[in-house]
Formats: C-alpha cells, structure tokens, sequence
C-alpha cells in the first residue's frame, strides 16, 4: 500500500498473544534464573524444544477427544501438505525428543521452557500464546521420584518467597484399566442426572467423562457429591504407590491435602496426579500441575518407561509476585548513570566506563546518549532508578576527575557528592554502591 494514498491500520499483536515489556521481564527473568538455580541443584539437564510438531504427536499423547485436540490446537498444513500444530503444551514433545535422540537407556532428568499456544478466551493468567516451565522424569517407575519432584516444586515457591500462597493437592487416578472401571459407574450416575448437568458437562459425558469433575459449575458439584468416587476403585499398586508418597511427603514436612476430585485433562496421566493452586488469583488459580505418565512412551513408539513430570505456568506465577509483593525491592535497569556535558566529555567518559565495565562486571552502567543540557541528563538519570550519577563537564576534563552524585536517600538523607581522580574512580564507585546496598 507504499503511496497509493490509502488508509493503513496499525498492525497489532494477536489477541491472546502478549509483549512482555521491560517494566515486566526483571519478574520474568528472576523466575526463570530462580527455577534454573533449583533444577540445576537437583540433577536436570535443559533441553531445548521446537515449538512446532507434528499434529498426529499431540492427537496420540494428549487424546483426540479432549477440548485441546478439538477446539484449542494451532493447526495447519505446512508447503508440502503435512499437517503441523504449534505445541500446545511440552510433554508429548520433549517425550518424542527423548525416544527418537535415544536418551532412555538410562534414567533422565530434563526440563525445558517456553511459549505454548492455545485457542482459548484470553484472560487474566490465560493467554493464546503463554509460558511454561517443564520437568520430566524418564525411568524410576517409584513414588520417590514423585516425591521429588514435588519437594523440588516446594524448594521453587520458597525461593521464590510465595510459599505461603500456594497449596498442594493430590489423587490418584489409577491404573488405565481402574479408570476404565470408574469411567463406566460415573457415566452411568451421571446419565440418571444428565438435564441437571450444565452444558460443558453434558458434551463431556460422552467424549471424556471424567473431566466433569473439573466442573467449576456449583449445581454439578453437588452433584457430584453423590457420585461414585474414583478411590473406590484405584488398583492395588496405585493405592500402596500413594501411600508411600503421603508417608515421604509428611517426613520430609510437605503439606498436603487431597482432592479426590483432581484429574488431569490429558490421557496419558496415570496413578499420581498434583497441583499447586494459589487463591490470590481469582479464577485461574492453578500455577503448577503434573503427574505421572508411565504408558506415554510406549504409546508414542518407545519402549515401555515410567515417567513423571509437571509444568508451571509463568505468567500466573509473574501475577502471583506482583501480587504478593514477592519482589518489591526489584532493581532498577541501571546502577549508575553516566552524564557528560561539554566539549570532549562524552568520548572521555565513553572510554572510563569502558574500563569500568571491565572491572565491574556486575554493575549496571547506562550511558546517556542523544545530547541534551546538563540539567535534563541529571533528569533523565533521576528517572533510569540508579543509585549513582557519574558526571564529566569541563572542570573534570580539565582535571582529570570524575564527579559521583547520589541519586537516592538513604537512611532519611541523601549523601554528598563527591569528586575524585579517574585512578581512584573504581574503588570509590565499589564504595558507595556499597553503601547503598546496605
């Protein structure tokens, strides 16, 4: 449309599909180096995913009958026809990784990070494009490895200081053939009531029964309350597997409750499932979920390998330190802010805080560009949040110095500027970033 005259439109984001701007990454970047550090203490191994797979991946491990499958998924078909799906979620990807690199001959601890994609009404901590942070577990078939997964999960939250926000829930859902059982007893109790069930419910008695109860719709929760209860009909090892897991999560101080109602909305969960859910966030107040999958593997054309794994969801984790205050005292872009005013002075300062950078890699320099009177600098440095100003004009070219102004009070005042010789520039800047830190 280059000068044709016609009216252009902004082009805008995707609905559901969010930028996450600079006020917001240093929440982003704290969970993910936060997770990172956890991970790295217990053992995982990154792996770096691709966001597009294959659709039939997600049809064999999600379940063709499940709302994500039918309603949620990215698809299309890629120049040579095949049909090619944005990955709506990280499991069945970093398990179709594992069999086709041969990583199972021996047990595996991985975990990944990234954008998964969904069709659905975007709200507040749900989004069409959104963020996850995965751990999986290949090959230790016992609940210790359950266990720590979810001490891993808890050892997360303190770091993150939101411990105190979050619950623990737990079921067992069973072995396929238990399930298969408690399917049919639900199906045929909820058929007696089906004109009382809302409509979600309704169209899931016939695709995937036991999502109904998930229902956050009060009338078939009372419902419910009546119906067959899957514990009921756990088999014997999943039952004794549960167990244990309570009995090493009680030793080791894990707080717990369970729900007999949690269920995962993907088939290829077995015995264990978990969540963590917070009630600060109104609706959407599940912030990590997992379970075991002991049969994906082999479903998906591996050999037959227990695992176990979960996912975070981070931009509910991102809402819930914005909300709790988690992370109040978050730093400022910039340590120290650098002014140059008059002739010479900004290629003078260039070339010190060059060689500052060098020495003090830690430290946060940003370098005014663009020109300006001395007193918008001084404005503009105010605003970048630093502690410090360094300021060149011409009576420090002139003799070889560098003046420090602090930008902040401490303790009820402010401190004194101070002028010193560019040789004793390092030592005295380390200094008083000290003495605002303390």
């Amino acid at each position: 449309a280059a000068n044709t005259g016609e009216h252009v439109s902004n082009i805008r984001a995707i609905r559901g599909m969010n930028d996450i701007l600079p006020g917001a990454t240093p929440y982003w970047q704290h969970l993910e180096q936060s997770v990172a550090r956890v991970l790295a203490s217990y053992g995982y191994g990154e792996i770096r995913l691709p966001v597009v797979e294959q659709t039939e991946l997600f049809k064999r491990s999600i379940g063709e009958v499940t709302d994500i499958v039918e309603k949620e998924m990215y698809t299309f078909e890629d120049r040579n026809g095949e049909s090619l799906t944005l990955r709506p979620e990280g499991t069945a990807g970093c398990v179709r990784a594992a069999i086709q690199q041969g990583l199972l001959n021996v047990p595996q601890r991985l975990w990944y990070s990234g954008p998964m994609f969904r069709y659905e009404r975007p709200q507040k901590g749900r989004q069409r494009q959104f963020h996850q942070i995965g751990v999986e577990s290949f090959g230790i078939a016992t609940p210790d490895m359950d266990a720590e997964l979810i001490l891993l999960s808890a050892r997360i939250w303190r770091q993150l200081g939101i411990a105190d926000c979050v619950e623990l829930q737990l079921n067992s859902i069973g072995s396929l053939d238990a399930r298969r059982q408690y399917r049919e007893a639900l199906v045929d109790y909820l058929v007696q009531h089906k004109e009382s069930l809302d409509p979600d419910s309704q169209r899931r008695l016939e695709s995937n029964p036991l999502r109904i109860l998930d229902s956050k719709n009060p009338e078939t929760q009372a419902l419910l309350d009546a119906a067959p209860s899957l514990t009921d009909f756990l088999d014997g090892e999943s039952r004794a597997d549960f167990d244990q897991l309570c009995e090493l999560l009680q030793a080791a101080g894990v707080s717990f409750v369970i729900n007999p109602r949690l269920v995962r909305g993907l088939d290829y969960y077995n015995k264990t499932v978990f969540e963590w859910v917070t009630d600060r966030l109104g609706a959407q107040g599940t912030v990590c979920a997992g379970g075991r999958y002991d049969g994906l593997v082999a479903q998906l054309g591996g050999k037959d390998t227990p695992a176990v794994g979960f996912a975070m969801g981070m931009e509910r984790l991102v809402l819930l330190l914005e909300e709790t205050g988690a992370m109040a005292d978050i730093s400022p872009a910039a340590d120290v802010y650098v002014i140059s005013a008059g002739s010479g002075a900004h290629a003078a300062a260039l070339a010190v805080v060059e060689g500052l950078r060098g020495g003090m890699p830690a430290t946060r320099f940003v370098q005014h560009t663009g020109g300006g009177s001395f007193k918008s600098q001084v404005k503009k440095a105010d605003k970048s949040g630093a502690q410090l100003a360094l300021i060149w004009g011409e009576d420090e070219i002139a003799s070889g110095t560098v003046t420090i102004k602090p930008l902040r009070d401490r303790g009820g005042e402010r401190q004194a500027q101070q002028t010193v010789a560019i040789e004793q520039l390092q030592a005295a800047l380390e200094h008083a970033l000290a003495d605002e830190i303390e």
